[in-house]
């Protein structure tokens, strides 16, 4: 029998705030454990949350960026469960009333050509709400200690529906997703820094069947490939169950990306097992028509539509689009060169490929980078104007990339601008033409091929430095085509 996978993904993303939801305390990452605290992060009696205007507009930024009903008014509740990592013993969460519903995400699919832009797919999202994160357990050889830097620090749930049907489309929605939350300025969404998280529940089913089969849950899966490696695997292990004569049990799995194994957690629980009830010392929030008016006017275009619109107004290949797309300040960076001026075609390779390659062999970032947009933009110009010539471009990109000079000053300055003198270069090739007459011949017999004998010495006579093109005109004209 032929099955089906079913998965939906929870997606967990830490805002990008400066203090946590409900207190003044700072956020960060890698500062020394417990100094990022207060009496309302660890609870301390009679702490009072209070809520982070900025958390609120930055959930209410995403709904709309991915389509959702922002709701008129949304509640504060209470979800109950005891862990070392939850100091109150409880989370502010929301429960029934989340601030944003439906909405989607748009996926390329997997498997679509790689030099045209492929088929895409919407994937519906059921809603997305907002939270406090809890703190984080590090576990010893003979002990754990708990971390509370963490707990307090503004935690978006997105939750699509189960519309998911393989392990590569949810590398391509979680793919797209972080995409859209970083160009939106949401989160950073490293996930070595835990602020992008996911738990996947996947089921199969009959194929062609619609009804869902029993879901498991998959955790700690920190890496966007092992949430692609780990739905693979609890595909098969379904499949081996069901095959075997066997029963899925539903219950939460712990996934290990490195061995590639997954083990049974618990049972998973459903909702009444946490006991929400509203919180009593937060009010709930009403979103107005100008609160949203607000922030739409502050999103940014989506990364397909930025795609379409470099492919259609650039002209730029589907395979350069790929690259510079899902890094917003590459793409950005792409921009200001096309507006300065540079041909965007031959601008956009050069970062591709060239400001790449040697960002990466640097290890520095693009922002870090002596070489700036219009530095790309004059570099096309002296090459478009026959100022200079493709080999002597790279050497004045090198020397550009090290020291950050104008690619003028290191083109007068190297003395490698291209020799356009006319006479001079007539001169070389009757030369070259007078010192070749078995070429000669061939070329006035109709062997195209035999052009090239002549160019070469007219090259070493101009020390590289004519323009090709003009050489094989001259050669032409002199030798009467």
């Amino acid at each position: 029998m032929t099955y089906e996978a079913v998965i939906g993904l929870e997606v967990h993303v830490q805002v990008k705030t400066e203090s946590k939801m409900f207190s003044r305390s700072a956020t960060g990452y890698g500062r020394p454990p417990n100094t990022l605290t207060d009496p309302v992060v660890l609870a301390l009696p009679g702490a009072l949350p209070v809520m982070n205007l900025e958390a609120l507009d930055q959930i209410i930024r995403t709904g709309l960026l991915l389509g959702c009903t922002i709701a008129p008014v949304c509640r504060w509740d209470r979800k109950n469960y005891f862990y070392p990592d939850s100091p109150k013993n409880y989370q502010i969460s929301q429960y029934d009333q989340p601030i944003c519903l439906g909405g989607a995400v748009e996926i390329e699919l997997p498997g679509s050509a790689r030099n045209i832009m492929g088929e895409h797919k919407r994937i519906p999202l059921t809603r997305i709400h907002l939270e406090e994160d809890v703190g984080k357990l590090n576990h010893g050889a003979a002990d754990s200690l708990v971390d509370f830097n963490r707990a307090g620090t503004p935690l978006m749930e997105i939750v699509s529906e189960p519309a998911l049907h393989g392990a590569d489309e949810a590398f391509a929605y979680l793919t797209a997703l972080r995409t859209v939350i970083v160009y939106g300025g949401i989160s950073d969404c490293d996930m070595e820094k835990g602020q992008l998280r996911c738990d996947a529940n996947i089921s199969i089913r009959p194929a062609g069947t619609s009804s869902l089969g029993t879901k498991v849950e998959l955790k700690n899966l920190n890496s966007i490939s092992f949430v692609r490696d780990g739905i693979a695997h609890e595909i098969r292990r379904q499949r081996a169950v069901v095959e075997s004569g066997g029963t899925v049990v539903q219950e939460t799995r712990d996934y290990d990306g490195q061995t590639g194994a997954s083990q049974s957690l618990r049972s998973k629980e459903q909702a009444h097992d946490y006991r929400y009830f509203p919180d009593p010392d937060l009010m709930p929030v009403k979103v107005d028509e100008d609160w949203k008016a607000r922030l739409r006017a502050t999103c940014p275009e989506l990364p397909f539509d930025k795609q379409r619109r470099f492919m259609e107004a650039y002209r730029l290949p589907y395979t350069v689009t790929s690259v510079l797309i899902p890094d917003l300040e590459l793409s950005n960076y792409f921009e200001e060169a096309a507006r300065s001026g540079a041909r965007p075609q031959a601008a956009a390779n050069w970062i591709v490929n060239d400001l790449q390659r040697e960002l990466g062999a640097a290890r520095i970032s693009l922002s870090e980078s002596k070489v700036r947009p219009a530095h790309i933009a004059a570099l096309v110009g002296l090459i478009e104007s026959g100022a200079i010539l493709g080999h002597a471009a790279k050497e004045v990109f090198a020397e550009m990339f090290a020291n950050g000079d104008a690619p003028e000053a290191i083109v007068d300055r190297k003395g490698l601008r291209t020799n356009t003198d006319a006479g001079e270069l007539e001169r070389w090739c009757r030369e070259a033409i007078a010192s070749n007459p078995k070429s000669e011949a061939d070329f006035k017999a109709g062997k195209d091929s035999a052009l090239n004998a002549f160019k070469g010495p007219v090259m070493r006579a101009a020390k590289g430095k004519a323009d090709p093109k003009a050489v094989d005109a001259t050669l032409r004209r002199l030798l009467g085509q």
